[in-house]
């Protein structure tokens, strides 16, 4: 099932903390955590960027690096606390990059755990053969009855065709949620019911709501990123986390 949904990507100048995740080919992706007001303008000059008085350290100024000068700086073992100024397009490439990268060596790996989830599917519904519910509407289709009142939701998040990572997942009006793996892949915390409506954030990005709606549980959001114009400042801490793999 998928729904596709138009997303607005302002190409912005992010002053931001990037956090890196290293994966086993010494791939990573740069993303935005806890943004802040501080004005990069009135930082005090230095050779990398400028010192932040409120945060007494230097902020790194990454705008007119080249994509290859960006990795290399983050493949250092220095980079584990740095705080960086990037144009939103620059951390959108490169996450697409490494993504790319990582789903090409996850092909092989992919087809195998492709072909065991259907062999053993075809083993369980011959030991046990349930009605499927069907839905009307071709984008959201549900293995759940039609008279379950409480749902299991789950979904992939993606951007451009690929996975996204990191992306905020929360129940309207609740503090309940969760985010995206390093595959774009989700499972919500809790069961959900129709009518309970997911919000979907990612810094840069337009925000997007989901309604549970036909009893939907396997949701699959679909960005269609559109670049436009933009001057909006940010700024955010750094941190390395290592990779992990969701458990589908």
């Amino acid at each position: 099932m998928q729904a596709r949904i138009q997303i607005s990507l302002f190409k912005q100048i992010f002053l931001l903390t990037i956090t890196k995740t290293i994966n086993l080919k010494n791939k990573f992706y740069l993303n935005i955590e806890s943004p802040c007001s501080e004005d990069f303008n009135k930082f005090i000059p230095t050779a990398k960027g400028g010192f932040c008085n409120a945060c007494s350290k230097e902020v790194v100024d990454f705008t007119k690096s080249s994509p290859k000068e960006i990795t290399d700086y983050f493949k250092s073992e220095k980079s584990d606390n740095v705080c960086g100024r990037f144009k939103t397009d620059q951390i959108t490439n490169h996450n697409q990059q490494a993504r790319k990268k990582k789903n090409r060596l996850g092909f092989l790996s992919g087809i195998g755990l492709a072909c065991f989830s259907f062999f053993n599917s075809s083993i369980m519904q011959a030991q046990d053969i349930k009605p499927e519910s069907k839905s009307e509407d071709n984008d959201i289709k549900t293995e759940n009855s039609t008279t379950q009142k409480f749902l299991t939701v789950k979904g992939v998040v993606t951007e451009g065709g690929l996975s996204l990572p990191g992306v905020s997942v929360v129940l309207e009006g609740t503090q309940k949620g969760t985010q995206t793996d390093m595959d774009g892949y989700f499972v919500f915390p809790e069961k959900l019911k129709r009518g309970d409506v997911l919000e979907f954030s990612f810094i840069g990005m337009e925000s997007k709501k989901v309604t549970i709606d036909r009893g939907n549980s396997d949701l699959k959001i679909e960005l269609q990123v559109h670049m436009e114009s933009c001057t909006f400042l940010t700024l955010g801490k750094v941190a390395k986390k290592g990779v992990y793999s969701s458990k589908k």
